[in-house]
């Protein structure tokens, strides 16, 4: 009878994993069941429902699911791994980074496990341990670019710009990037002086990023090159007008060259391994570098005047990865708008009905401009976005866009920041009109407004 219950159990596993590789995971989910009707207490049925629940998103029955099948085979390190997986999916930091230091009690040459292991570390603030991890990752598995990328971002959140950018450029090789590496008949360019034709500066990423990464246009431009600057199409109007001598264009294909002349390409992101690798490098930076169209930054001024400072705010981004550490409930912010002095403007993208939902319920008293569509007019926004006297915001794209066109900008950073913004201090580098606000704790929001609160109060008679 056993022998029959095993043969039955081997055979609903392999359809099961056949379903489960191929993203079926209804089918997967309805074998995996079948086994536990014959065995409740099969350890691997059980993690593997305990993954399907993860991926669809159900993360509390993931975890339950993981930890019965621990308690039944507690020396299987890929349990206690991807049971740290969902536990860092769910914000438990702690708890996630006991669950790899088990995994890799178990089975210690697991690099992927040292890599998320220093992602908890980074995540913590501690880049070191971080560094650690991420090193060892690399001399267990040196083709794990994510080690290397990673890495290369604690070391760039340290400061650490002349090494960091290094491995930076393994970003294309890792699974999850943004964008997809452009394959052009062109050799890349290196920083020197094009004898003839011109420089293809390409975009990558997102907006935010073009915008951050286009500040290094002017560097390659006094390098004697001649540019051409490939971005997202919402960004050409904005950029025409800012770079007069720099053709902007989008989408170029890699046989659509003919009549530009181009003699070398580069990624945007690949600008500051060439000219900031030293914190002192940053002091070649233009300021502001992007113009927004006057007429309609007038326009929209006069529009919003009624004898207040206008602010402009932004509160969330929706980056899946980042999402819940770096926005912000617009109800902590309350404390903000009982100023009298003020006129909050919202320079959030999304639907402007939801956006009035949200300002209602957190009693918000906030112009939302439904003439403004941040997502798909760019320029007309960058233009909106000129005229506040300030604007505060979370990590996205409106800092970028905000700084780059010089306008007093104060940012508001989650306890563990982005690469960019490095670990300490109140400036960026990047840009010199921003003002940077940070958690001190995880999670610690109210702290952030209460400085803000007060910076706002100090401030008044300069804005």
């Amino acid at each position: 009878m056993k022998k029959l219950q095993s043969s039955v159990i081997q055979d609903l596993l392999q359809a099961a994993l056949r379903n489960h590789q191929a993203w079926q995971l209804t089918e997967a989910e309805g074998f995996y069941q079948q086994v536990l009707a014959i065995d409740p207490h099969h350890p691997d049925t059980l993690h593997l429902l305990g993954m399907i629940a993860f991926q669809t998103g159900r993360d509390v029955a993931a975890v339950e699911l993981i930890r019965r099948a621990i308690a039944i085979k507690g020396d299987a390190a890929s349990y206690h791994s991807n049971l740290g997986n969902v536990l860092q999916s769910l914000g438990q930091l702690a708890e996630a980074g006991a669950c790899y230091q088990r995994a890799l009690l178990l089975k210690p040459d697991l690099a992927e496990v040292h890599l998320n292991l220093g992602n908890i570390f980074k995540a913590q603030g501690d880049l070191d341990s971080a560094l650690t991890c991420y090193r060892r990752a690399l001399a267990l598995n040196p083709e794990l670019a994510e080690a290397a990328v990673a890495e290369s971002m604690a070391l760039l959140l340290k400061g650490g710009f002349s090494s960091g950018w290094e491995g930076f450029e393994r970003r294309w090789e890792t699974k999850e990037y943004d964008t997809q590496a452009r394959h052009y008949p062109w050799p890349l360019w290196m920083g020197e002086p094009l004898a003839s034709g011109r420089l293809l500066l390409w975009g990558e990423q997102g907006i935010g990023d073009e915008i951050m990464f286009a500040g290094l246009v002017p560097d390659a431009l006094r390098s004697g090159s001649r540019c051409v600057l490939d971005c997202d199409p919402r960004l050409k109007p904005l950029f025409a007008r800012s770079f007069p001598g720099v053709d902007v264009v989008s989408g170029l294909a890699p046989a659509g060259h003919a009549d530009l002349g181009i003699a070398a390409h580069l990624p945007a992101g690949s600008l500051p391994g060439l000219f900031r690798t030293s914190m002192a490098a940053f002091a070649a930076t233009t300021s502001p570098y992007l113009v927004a169209d006057p007429a309609v930054q007038a326009s929209i001024r006069a529009r919003y005047a009624d004898g207040r400072k206008l602010i402009g705010l932004a509160w969330h981004t929706r980056n899946k990865k980042t999402e819940r550490i770096r926005s912000i409930d617009l109800s902590l912010l309350a404390p903000l708008f009982t100023r009298l002095d003020v006129r909050w403007i919202s320079l959030q993208y999304g639907d402007h009905d939801k956006l009035e939902r949200q300002a209602a319920a957190a009693d918000a008293s906030i112009l939302i401009d439904p003439e403004v569509d941040q997502l798909s007019n760019v320029d007309g926004f960058a233009a909106q976005v000129a005229a506040m006297d300030l604007v505060i915001t979370i990590d996205n794209s409106t800092a970028h866009l905000a700084a780059a066109l010089g306008v007093p900008t104060w940012v508001l950073l989650p306890f563990a920041p982005d690469w960019r913004w490095l670990q300490t201090g109140e400036d960026s580098l990047w840009y010199p009109t921003m003002r940077i606000f940070r958690q001190t704790e995880p999670e610690d929001w109210q702290s952030v407004v209460r400085r803000v609160e007060g910076a706002l109060s100090s401030v008044e008679k300069m804005l």
